[in-house]
């Protein structure tokens, strides 16, 4: 899966189908099968095109590297697995709720990697991976028991959030893909863990502009790719919200 992201990722920038053969970005040539298993055959080439030996950005394998843990992490969490228990694999008592949570947070994760690279390398949120994926995020949320009212709140919430922010700065603090963004948040996670998912993005984003700043990497006109810290929010409030959430409650009562 994370190879086919990284192929996904690609393609849309450079508006080609999604169908067809694996080639090399720099020369073009089509990859071998055996040129293309995630992670070991960018070992085994020594991260170079094995064709015209220039290098592979190291985006391939750190996302297919991701993409898998990820995977990994939302097995665990869902089914309930310990990697220090084995007989817990024995244990397992089937639940179709568990399952299609299970699926649904893959599609999740997959979408909010596309989002994280896209923005990070092209400043740029595709309305054609957001838009899709709300409806998803609607219909499988509200098979799920979430209710629509606590939907539409989140909703208002993210996507208010930076509407509100487009409106004052009419378009110069963010774009319109961080609006749709945060509504896709808000039918991702559902109220309260929308707010939640808000305070990590800024704590997130405010420590990285901090650091830009101090090693003059980036001056304070210099535009972020905000899209990336969301993706990272969301993903950790999808497993770790909860205790997040009541963790700060105890904090502040």
């Amino acid at each position: 899966m994370g190879s086919f992201l990284n192929c996904l990722i690609w393609r849309l920038h450079e508006k080609k189908t999604i169908l067809g053969r694996s080639i090399c970005p720099q020369c073009k040539k089509k990859i071998s099968w055996y040129n293309n298993i995630p992670l070991i055959s960018f070992l085994i080439l020594r991260g170079r095109c094995r064709t015209c030996k220039k290098k592979i950005s190291w985006q391939y394998p750190i996302v297919e590297l991701v993409t898998a843990l990820l995977f990994l992490l939302a097995g665990l969490i869902n089914f309930q697995f310990s990697i220090f228990n084995f007989h817990s694999i024995f244990n397992f008592q089937f639940s179709m709720p568990v399952v299609i949570v299970f699926f649904r947070d893959l599609i999740f994760i997959s979408v909010l990697i596309i989002i994280f690279i896209y923005d990070l390398r092209w400043y740029l949120i595709l309305d054609r991976i957001t838009v899709p994926v709300m409806i998803f995020a609607l219909a499988v949320n509200l098979y799920l028991g979430f209710g629509l009212a606590n939907l539409a709140i989140a909703v208002v919430i993210g996507g208010g959030f930076f509407l509100t922010q487009f409106l004052i700065s009419k378009g110069r603090w963010i774009g319109g893909g961080d609006i749709r963004l945060g509504a896709l948040m808000g039918l991702m996670l559902g109220y309260p863990m929308i707010i939640t998912a808000l305070m990590l993005a800024y704590i997130f984003g405010s420590i990285f502009g901090i650091i830009l700043l101090v090693t003059k990497k980036k001056e304070w006109s210099s535009q972020i790719p905000f899209g990336t810290f969301l993706s990272i929010a969301t993903i950790i409030v999808m497993f770790w919200g909860e205790q997040i959430l009541g963790w700060y409650l105890n904090l502040i009562y």
